[in-house]
């Protein structure tokens, strides 16, 4: 990965259950796959990125809120773990100037846009990106949902945020293809979570003149609420793919966790 200026991808990436990457689990090889999949991310990137817009599953306001807190602390937001995964770090800078641009291209395609001069970084952003980006040393611009989650709002904001690609500047949406928690620490395979998948990848890798409808109707797909009781981890997908603009989408890994089958997506 050079760091010459380039176009960058938007990326839908699985952020795992909690601090999984950083503690012991049960078969120990429960996340490696996702692990290593996350750690080879930099290297496949056309250079290093000048910065990262990263939209988490984790933060949802009534409108699109962007960070501008100058210094990001760490959000716990998970529970029951251990002790040393509460001290986790990942102390990436923040850009203030991409935060403004943020918020200008958002305005600027008629979408309402807040700003949150506290806000951290969650485990949506910093358990994945410390295994992709270890070194954090490229600044992170944090971008909210919106608690409506309507995916063809989302699909706008991705839009809006597309010109930035051209910047050097890589866009994350931090999420899980699957979310049935209850389902998960089932620990049985599950053909709802394959049919969904199945239907996921055909949607997010179709031509991109019918892929954003597809999308939107999401909630039509085989086992959609079976996999998906409530959306919020599956929108940071639909955020990348308005971003990809007439670029095709490509399924970017492949697994099953605890039986059940996730899947990254790249766009560009």
């Amino acid at each position: 990965m050079t760091t010459a200026s380039a176009k960058q991808p938007a990326i839908f990436i699985p952020h795992g259950g909690g601090p999984c990457f950083f503690m012991d689990w049960n078969p120990p090889d429960t996340w490696k796959k996702m692990e290593a999949y996350l750690a080879s991310l930099a290297a496949s990137l056309p250079a290093k990125p000048k910065a990262m817009v990263v939209i988490s599953a984790h933060w949802e306001e009534k409108e699109f809120t962007v960070s501008t807190n100058p210094q990001p602390e760490m959000i716990y937001d998970y529970h029951g773990f251990p002790e040393h995964t509460f001290e986790i770090e990942w102390n990436a800078p923040h850009d203030a100037a991409l935060a403004q641009k943020v918020i200008g291209l958002v305005k600027a395609a008629g979408i309402p846009v807040r700003e949150d001069k506290t806000r951290g970084y969650d485990h949506g952003v910093f358990i994945p990106l410390k295994v992709a980006f270890p070194a954090a040393d490229i600044p992170v611009v944090v971008v909210s949902m919106k608690h409506d989650l309507d995916p063809a709002g989302h699909i706008a904001l991705g839009r809006a945020l597309a010109p930035l690609r051209d910047e050097n500047v890589l866009i994350i949406g931090s999420g899980m293809s699957y979310h049935n928690l209850r389902q998960f620490f089932g620990g049985r395979e599950n053909g709802d979570a394959q049919a969904f998948d199945n239907w996921l990848t055909a949607a997010s890798t179709a031509a991109p003149e019918t892929r954003d409808a597809q999308l939107e109707n999401w909630a039509a797909a085989p086992a959609a609420r079976s996999c998906h009781p409530r959306e919020e981890h599956l929108l940071p997908l639909m955020v990348t793919a308005g971003a990809a603009g007439h670029d095709k989408g490509t399924h970017d890994y492949g697994d099953k966790v605890m039986g059940l089958a996730v899947s990254a997506y790249r766009f560009g």
